[in-house]
This record gives C-alpha cells, structure tokens and sequence, in this order.
C-alpha cells in the first residue's frame, strides 16, 4: 500500500458453528460476515490463513485506506459448488460410468485388478486439485496405472487409446450427470438467484464460466436458473471453451474481454481455491461460497467469505469492490 494512504482500523468479525454431514465431512452455518462500521468510503481487506476447526470460530479481517477502487461492473459466477453443491453427483455420475464399462484398476493390496470406485473423501482432494473430467481420470490412471475395461480388455498403452478410453468415459458419464439434473431433485443453491437477478436489474453484466463441459453446464443453468435467466447471460464459457483449465485464469482472462469489462471491475464468485486462484490471477477480485467438500481450504486472496449466498446483496458485494484494493 502507497505510503501517503491513510489507515483505518475497521473489524470484520465472522462467527461459525462446525456441524457434521451424513457423509463425515464438515461443514460450516450461519458463518455470515459482519461490517461493524462502513464510514470510511474506501477500504483494503484482507485476512491470515483461513483455518477451521471442529469448534467455535472467529475470524478477523484488518481494513485499511487507499486512495484508488474498482466499481462492480461485471458479476461472474462458477457453476459446480457455487450456482448448485454438484460434486457429490459428479462423483455418482463417474462411479456409474466405472461400473458400466466394468473399469478395472491395480489393487495396490492384491495382485489382480479392483472395480474403480471413488469414495468420497478421494473425491474431495481430487475435484479441488485438478478442474475437468477428462484431467481428472487421466491425473488418476497415470498415478494408479491404466485400466482394464469393456472399451479394451488389456489396459491401454499408447496415447490415441488412452485418449479414447477417456473420451468414451467422459462422454457416457455426462450423459448420465444430465440424467441425474433432469430427475427435478436438484435444486440452486440459497441466494444464488435472487442476486443474479439484482444484478441484472441494476445494470450488471452477468456471466457463468465453468471448467465443466459446455454441455453439462447448458444442462444445469437451463433447469437450475432457468431457460429465460440462462438466455440473458452476458457471458457464458466452460471447460470447452479454454485451453487450459483452472486454476488457470484464461477463462476469466476471456470472460472480461467477451463482457468488455476491465477485470478491475469484475467480481467473480466461486466455492474453491482453484476458482479463486483462476479469478486472482486474471486480476480479479473473488468472493467465496464455500460447500462442504472445500470449507478447510485456504481462502486467504478471497474478499469475503460465505457458507452460501442467502444473506448476501448486491449492494453487499458493490461496497466490497468499490471498497477493496488487494493487499499484496
């Protein structure tokens, strides 16, 4: 920060009580971030390392002056975790596929091969390190050897193979992902829609960009959001639409070029450290919604932090941008 910027000391506190899922894994409510004073028009916010324990937390931001900020022009929303909690149906939708084609990997305790089956802790680390479902399995089977399956008998050795094994994979477990969207059981997640209409009704740009494929994301804005939402989006990209996926930043480089807005004045919402390392490096400011699979990641670069979106405004977020200038 400029030496001539004035400093202010404002405190955020954030409360949370840690509950546990069905599944074992924690999760966070009622973590709703509290402005105490908002005096000072123009703030810098940042936070130390985020860490959660199976205990009451508090969480305190420092706040200082400076002398330049951004303005919100541009919302951008990730899909998987932020728009709906889809990682648990992904992780479905992929163990249906394993056992539809009777895909088969090296036991590491025996000296034949084991149906593949991600579980759901192996799920968690997996979708948080590596973003995309063709990169996904092709990280898994060069760590854990190539499979056996219905597509080749004897587990694939040159790459034109293995690049067909994965496609087919892919292919027939997004059919199955659509499948599971269209059962009417899925639902958004809170606030997701009512913010993006604020958005829009203020003036917004509003965009989806999502390291899934085009098709499953079509998919899932068309009966989450809505065709009429889906079809007033300002922007709308996914992993097909990219070289390189997150934690890359191309999607939002790309993104902020489509909308014509400065990535200054965008703001990206997203629910991992992989997004929120994709958004910062496109030199963006990124607020986070975690869910249960990335609540003790380390959200560190994030402006604010959310366990979902149902008490968060627009004019909650516009006074973020206007007010933040990342600390470096």
């Amino acid at each position: 920060m400029a030496s001539s910027s004035s400093t202010l000391s404002l405190t955020f506190t954030l409360s949370s009580t840690i509950t546990s899922s069905s599944s074992s894994s924690s999760y966070i409510s009622n973590f709703t971030p509290t402005l105490l004073t908002k005096h000072h028009p123009i703030i810098n916010l940042f936070s130390s390392k985020h860490k959660l324990n199976h205990t009451l937390k508090q969480r305190v931001f420092s706040v200082f002056a400076s002398s330049s900020s951004p303005s919100l022009q541009a919302l951008i929303f990730d899909c998987d975790g932020v728009i709906l909690e889809s990682e648990h149906l992904h992780r479905q939708a992929y163990n249906d596929a394993f056992t539809h084609f009777n895909v088969r990997v090296p036991s590491s305790l025996h000296d034949d091969q084991q149906p593949l089956n991600w579980g759901i802790h192996f799920y968690d680390e997996l979708q948080n390190r590596i973003g995309g479902g063709k990169p996904k399995m092709r990280w898994y089977f060069k760590e854990h050897g190539w499979p056996s399956s219905n597509v080749f008998v004897t587990p694939p050795t040159d790459d034109d193979d293995r690049a067909k094994l994965i496609d087919t994979l892919q292919d027939w477990k997004t059919e199955r992902y659509k499948e599971i969207i269209k059962s009417g059981t899925v639902k958004p997640r809170p606030g997701v829609l009512r913010l993006m209409d604020e958005a829009k009704a203020a003036g917004k740009k509003l965009a989806v960009c999502s390291a899934a494929t085009k098709s499953s994301v079509i998919l899932c804005l068309e009966n989450l959001i809505g065709i009429e939402r889906f079809q007033s989006l300002d922007c709308f990209l996914a992993g097909d639409d990219v070289k390189e996926k997150k934690p890359d930043p191309s999607i939002y480089v790309s993104a902020s070029k489509k909308l014509g807005v400065s990535e200054k004045d965008c703001l990206v919402v997203e629910d991992s450290v992989i997004g929120l390392q994709a958004a910062t490096k496109a030199g963006m400011s990124c607020v986070v919604t975690y869910t249960s699979s990335t609540v003790d990641q380390d959200f560190k670069d994030a402006i604010a932090i959310y366990p979902d979106l149902s008490n968060v405004r627009l004019e909650d977020l516009e006074l973020l941008l206007q007010n933040v200038v990342a600390a470096k």
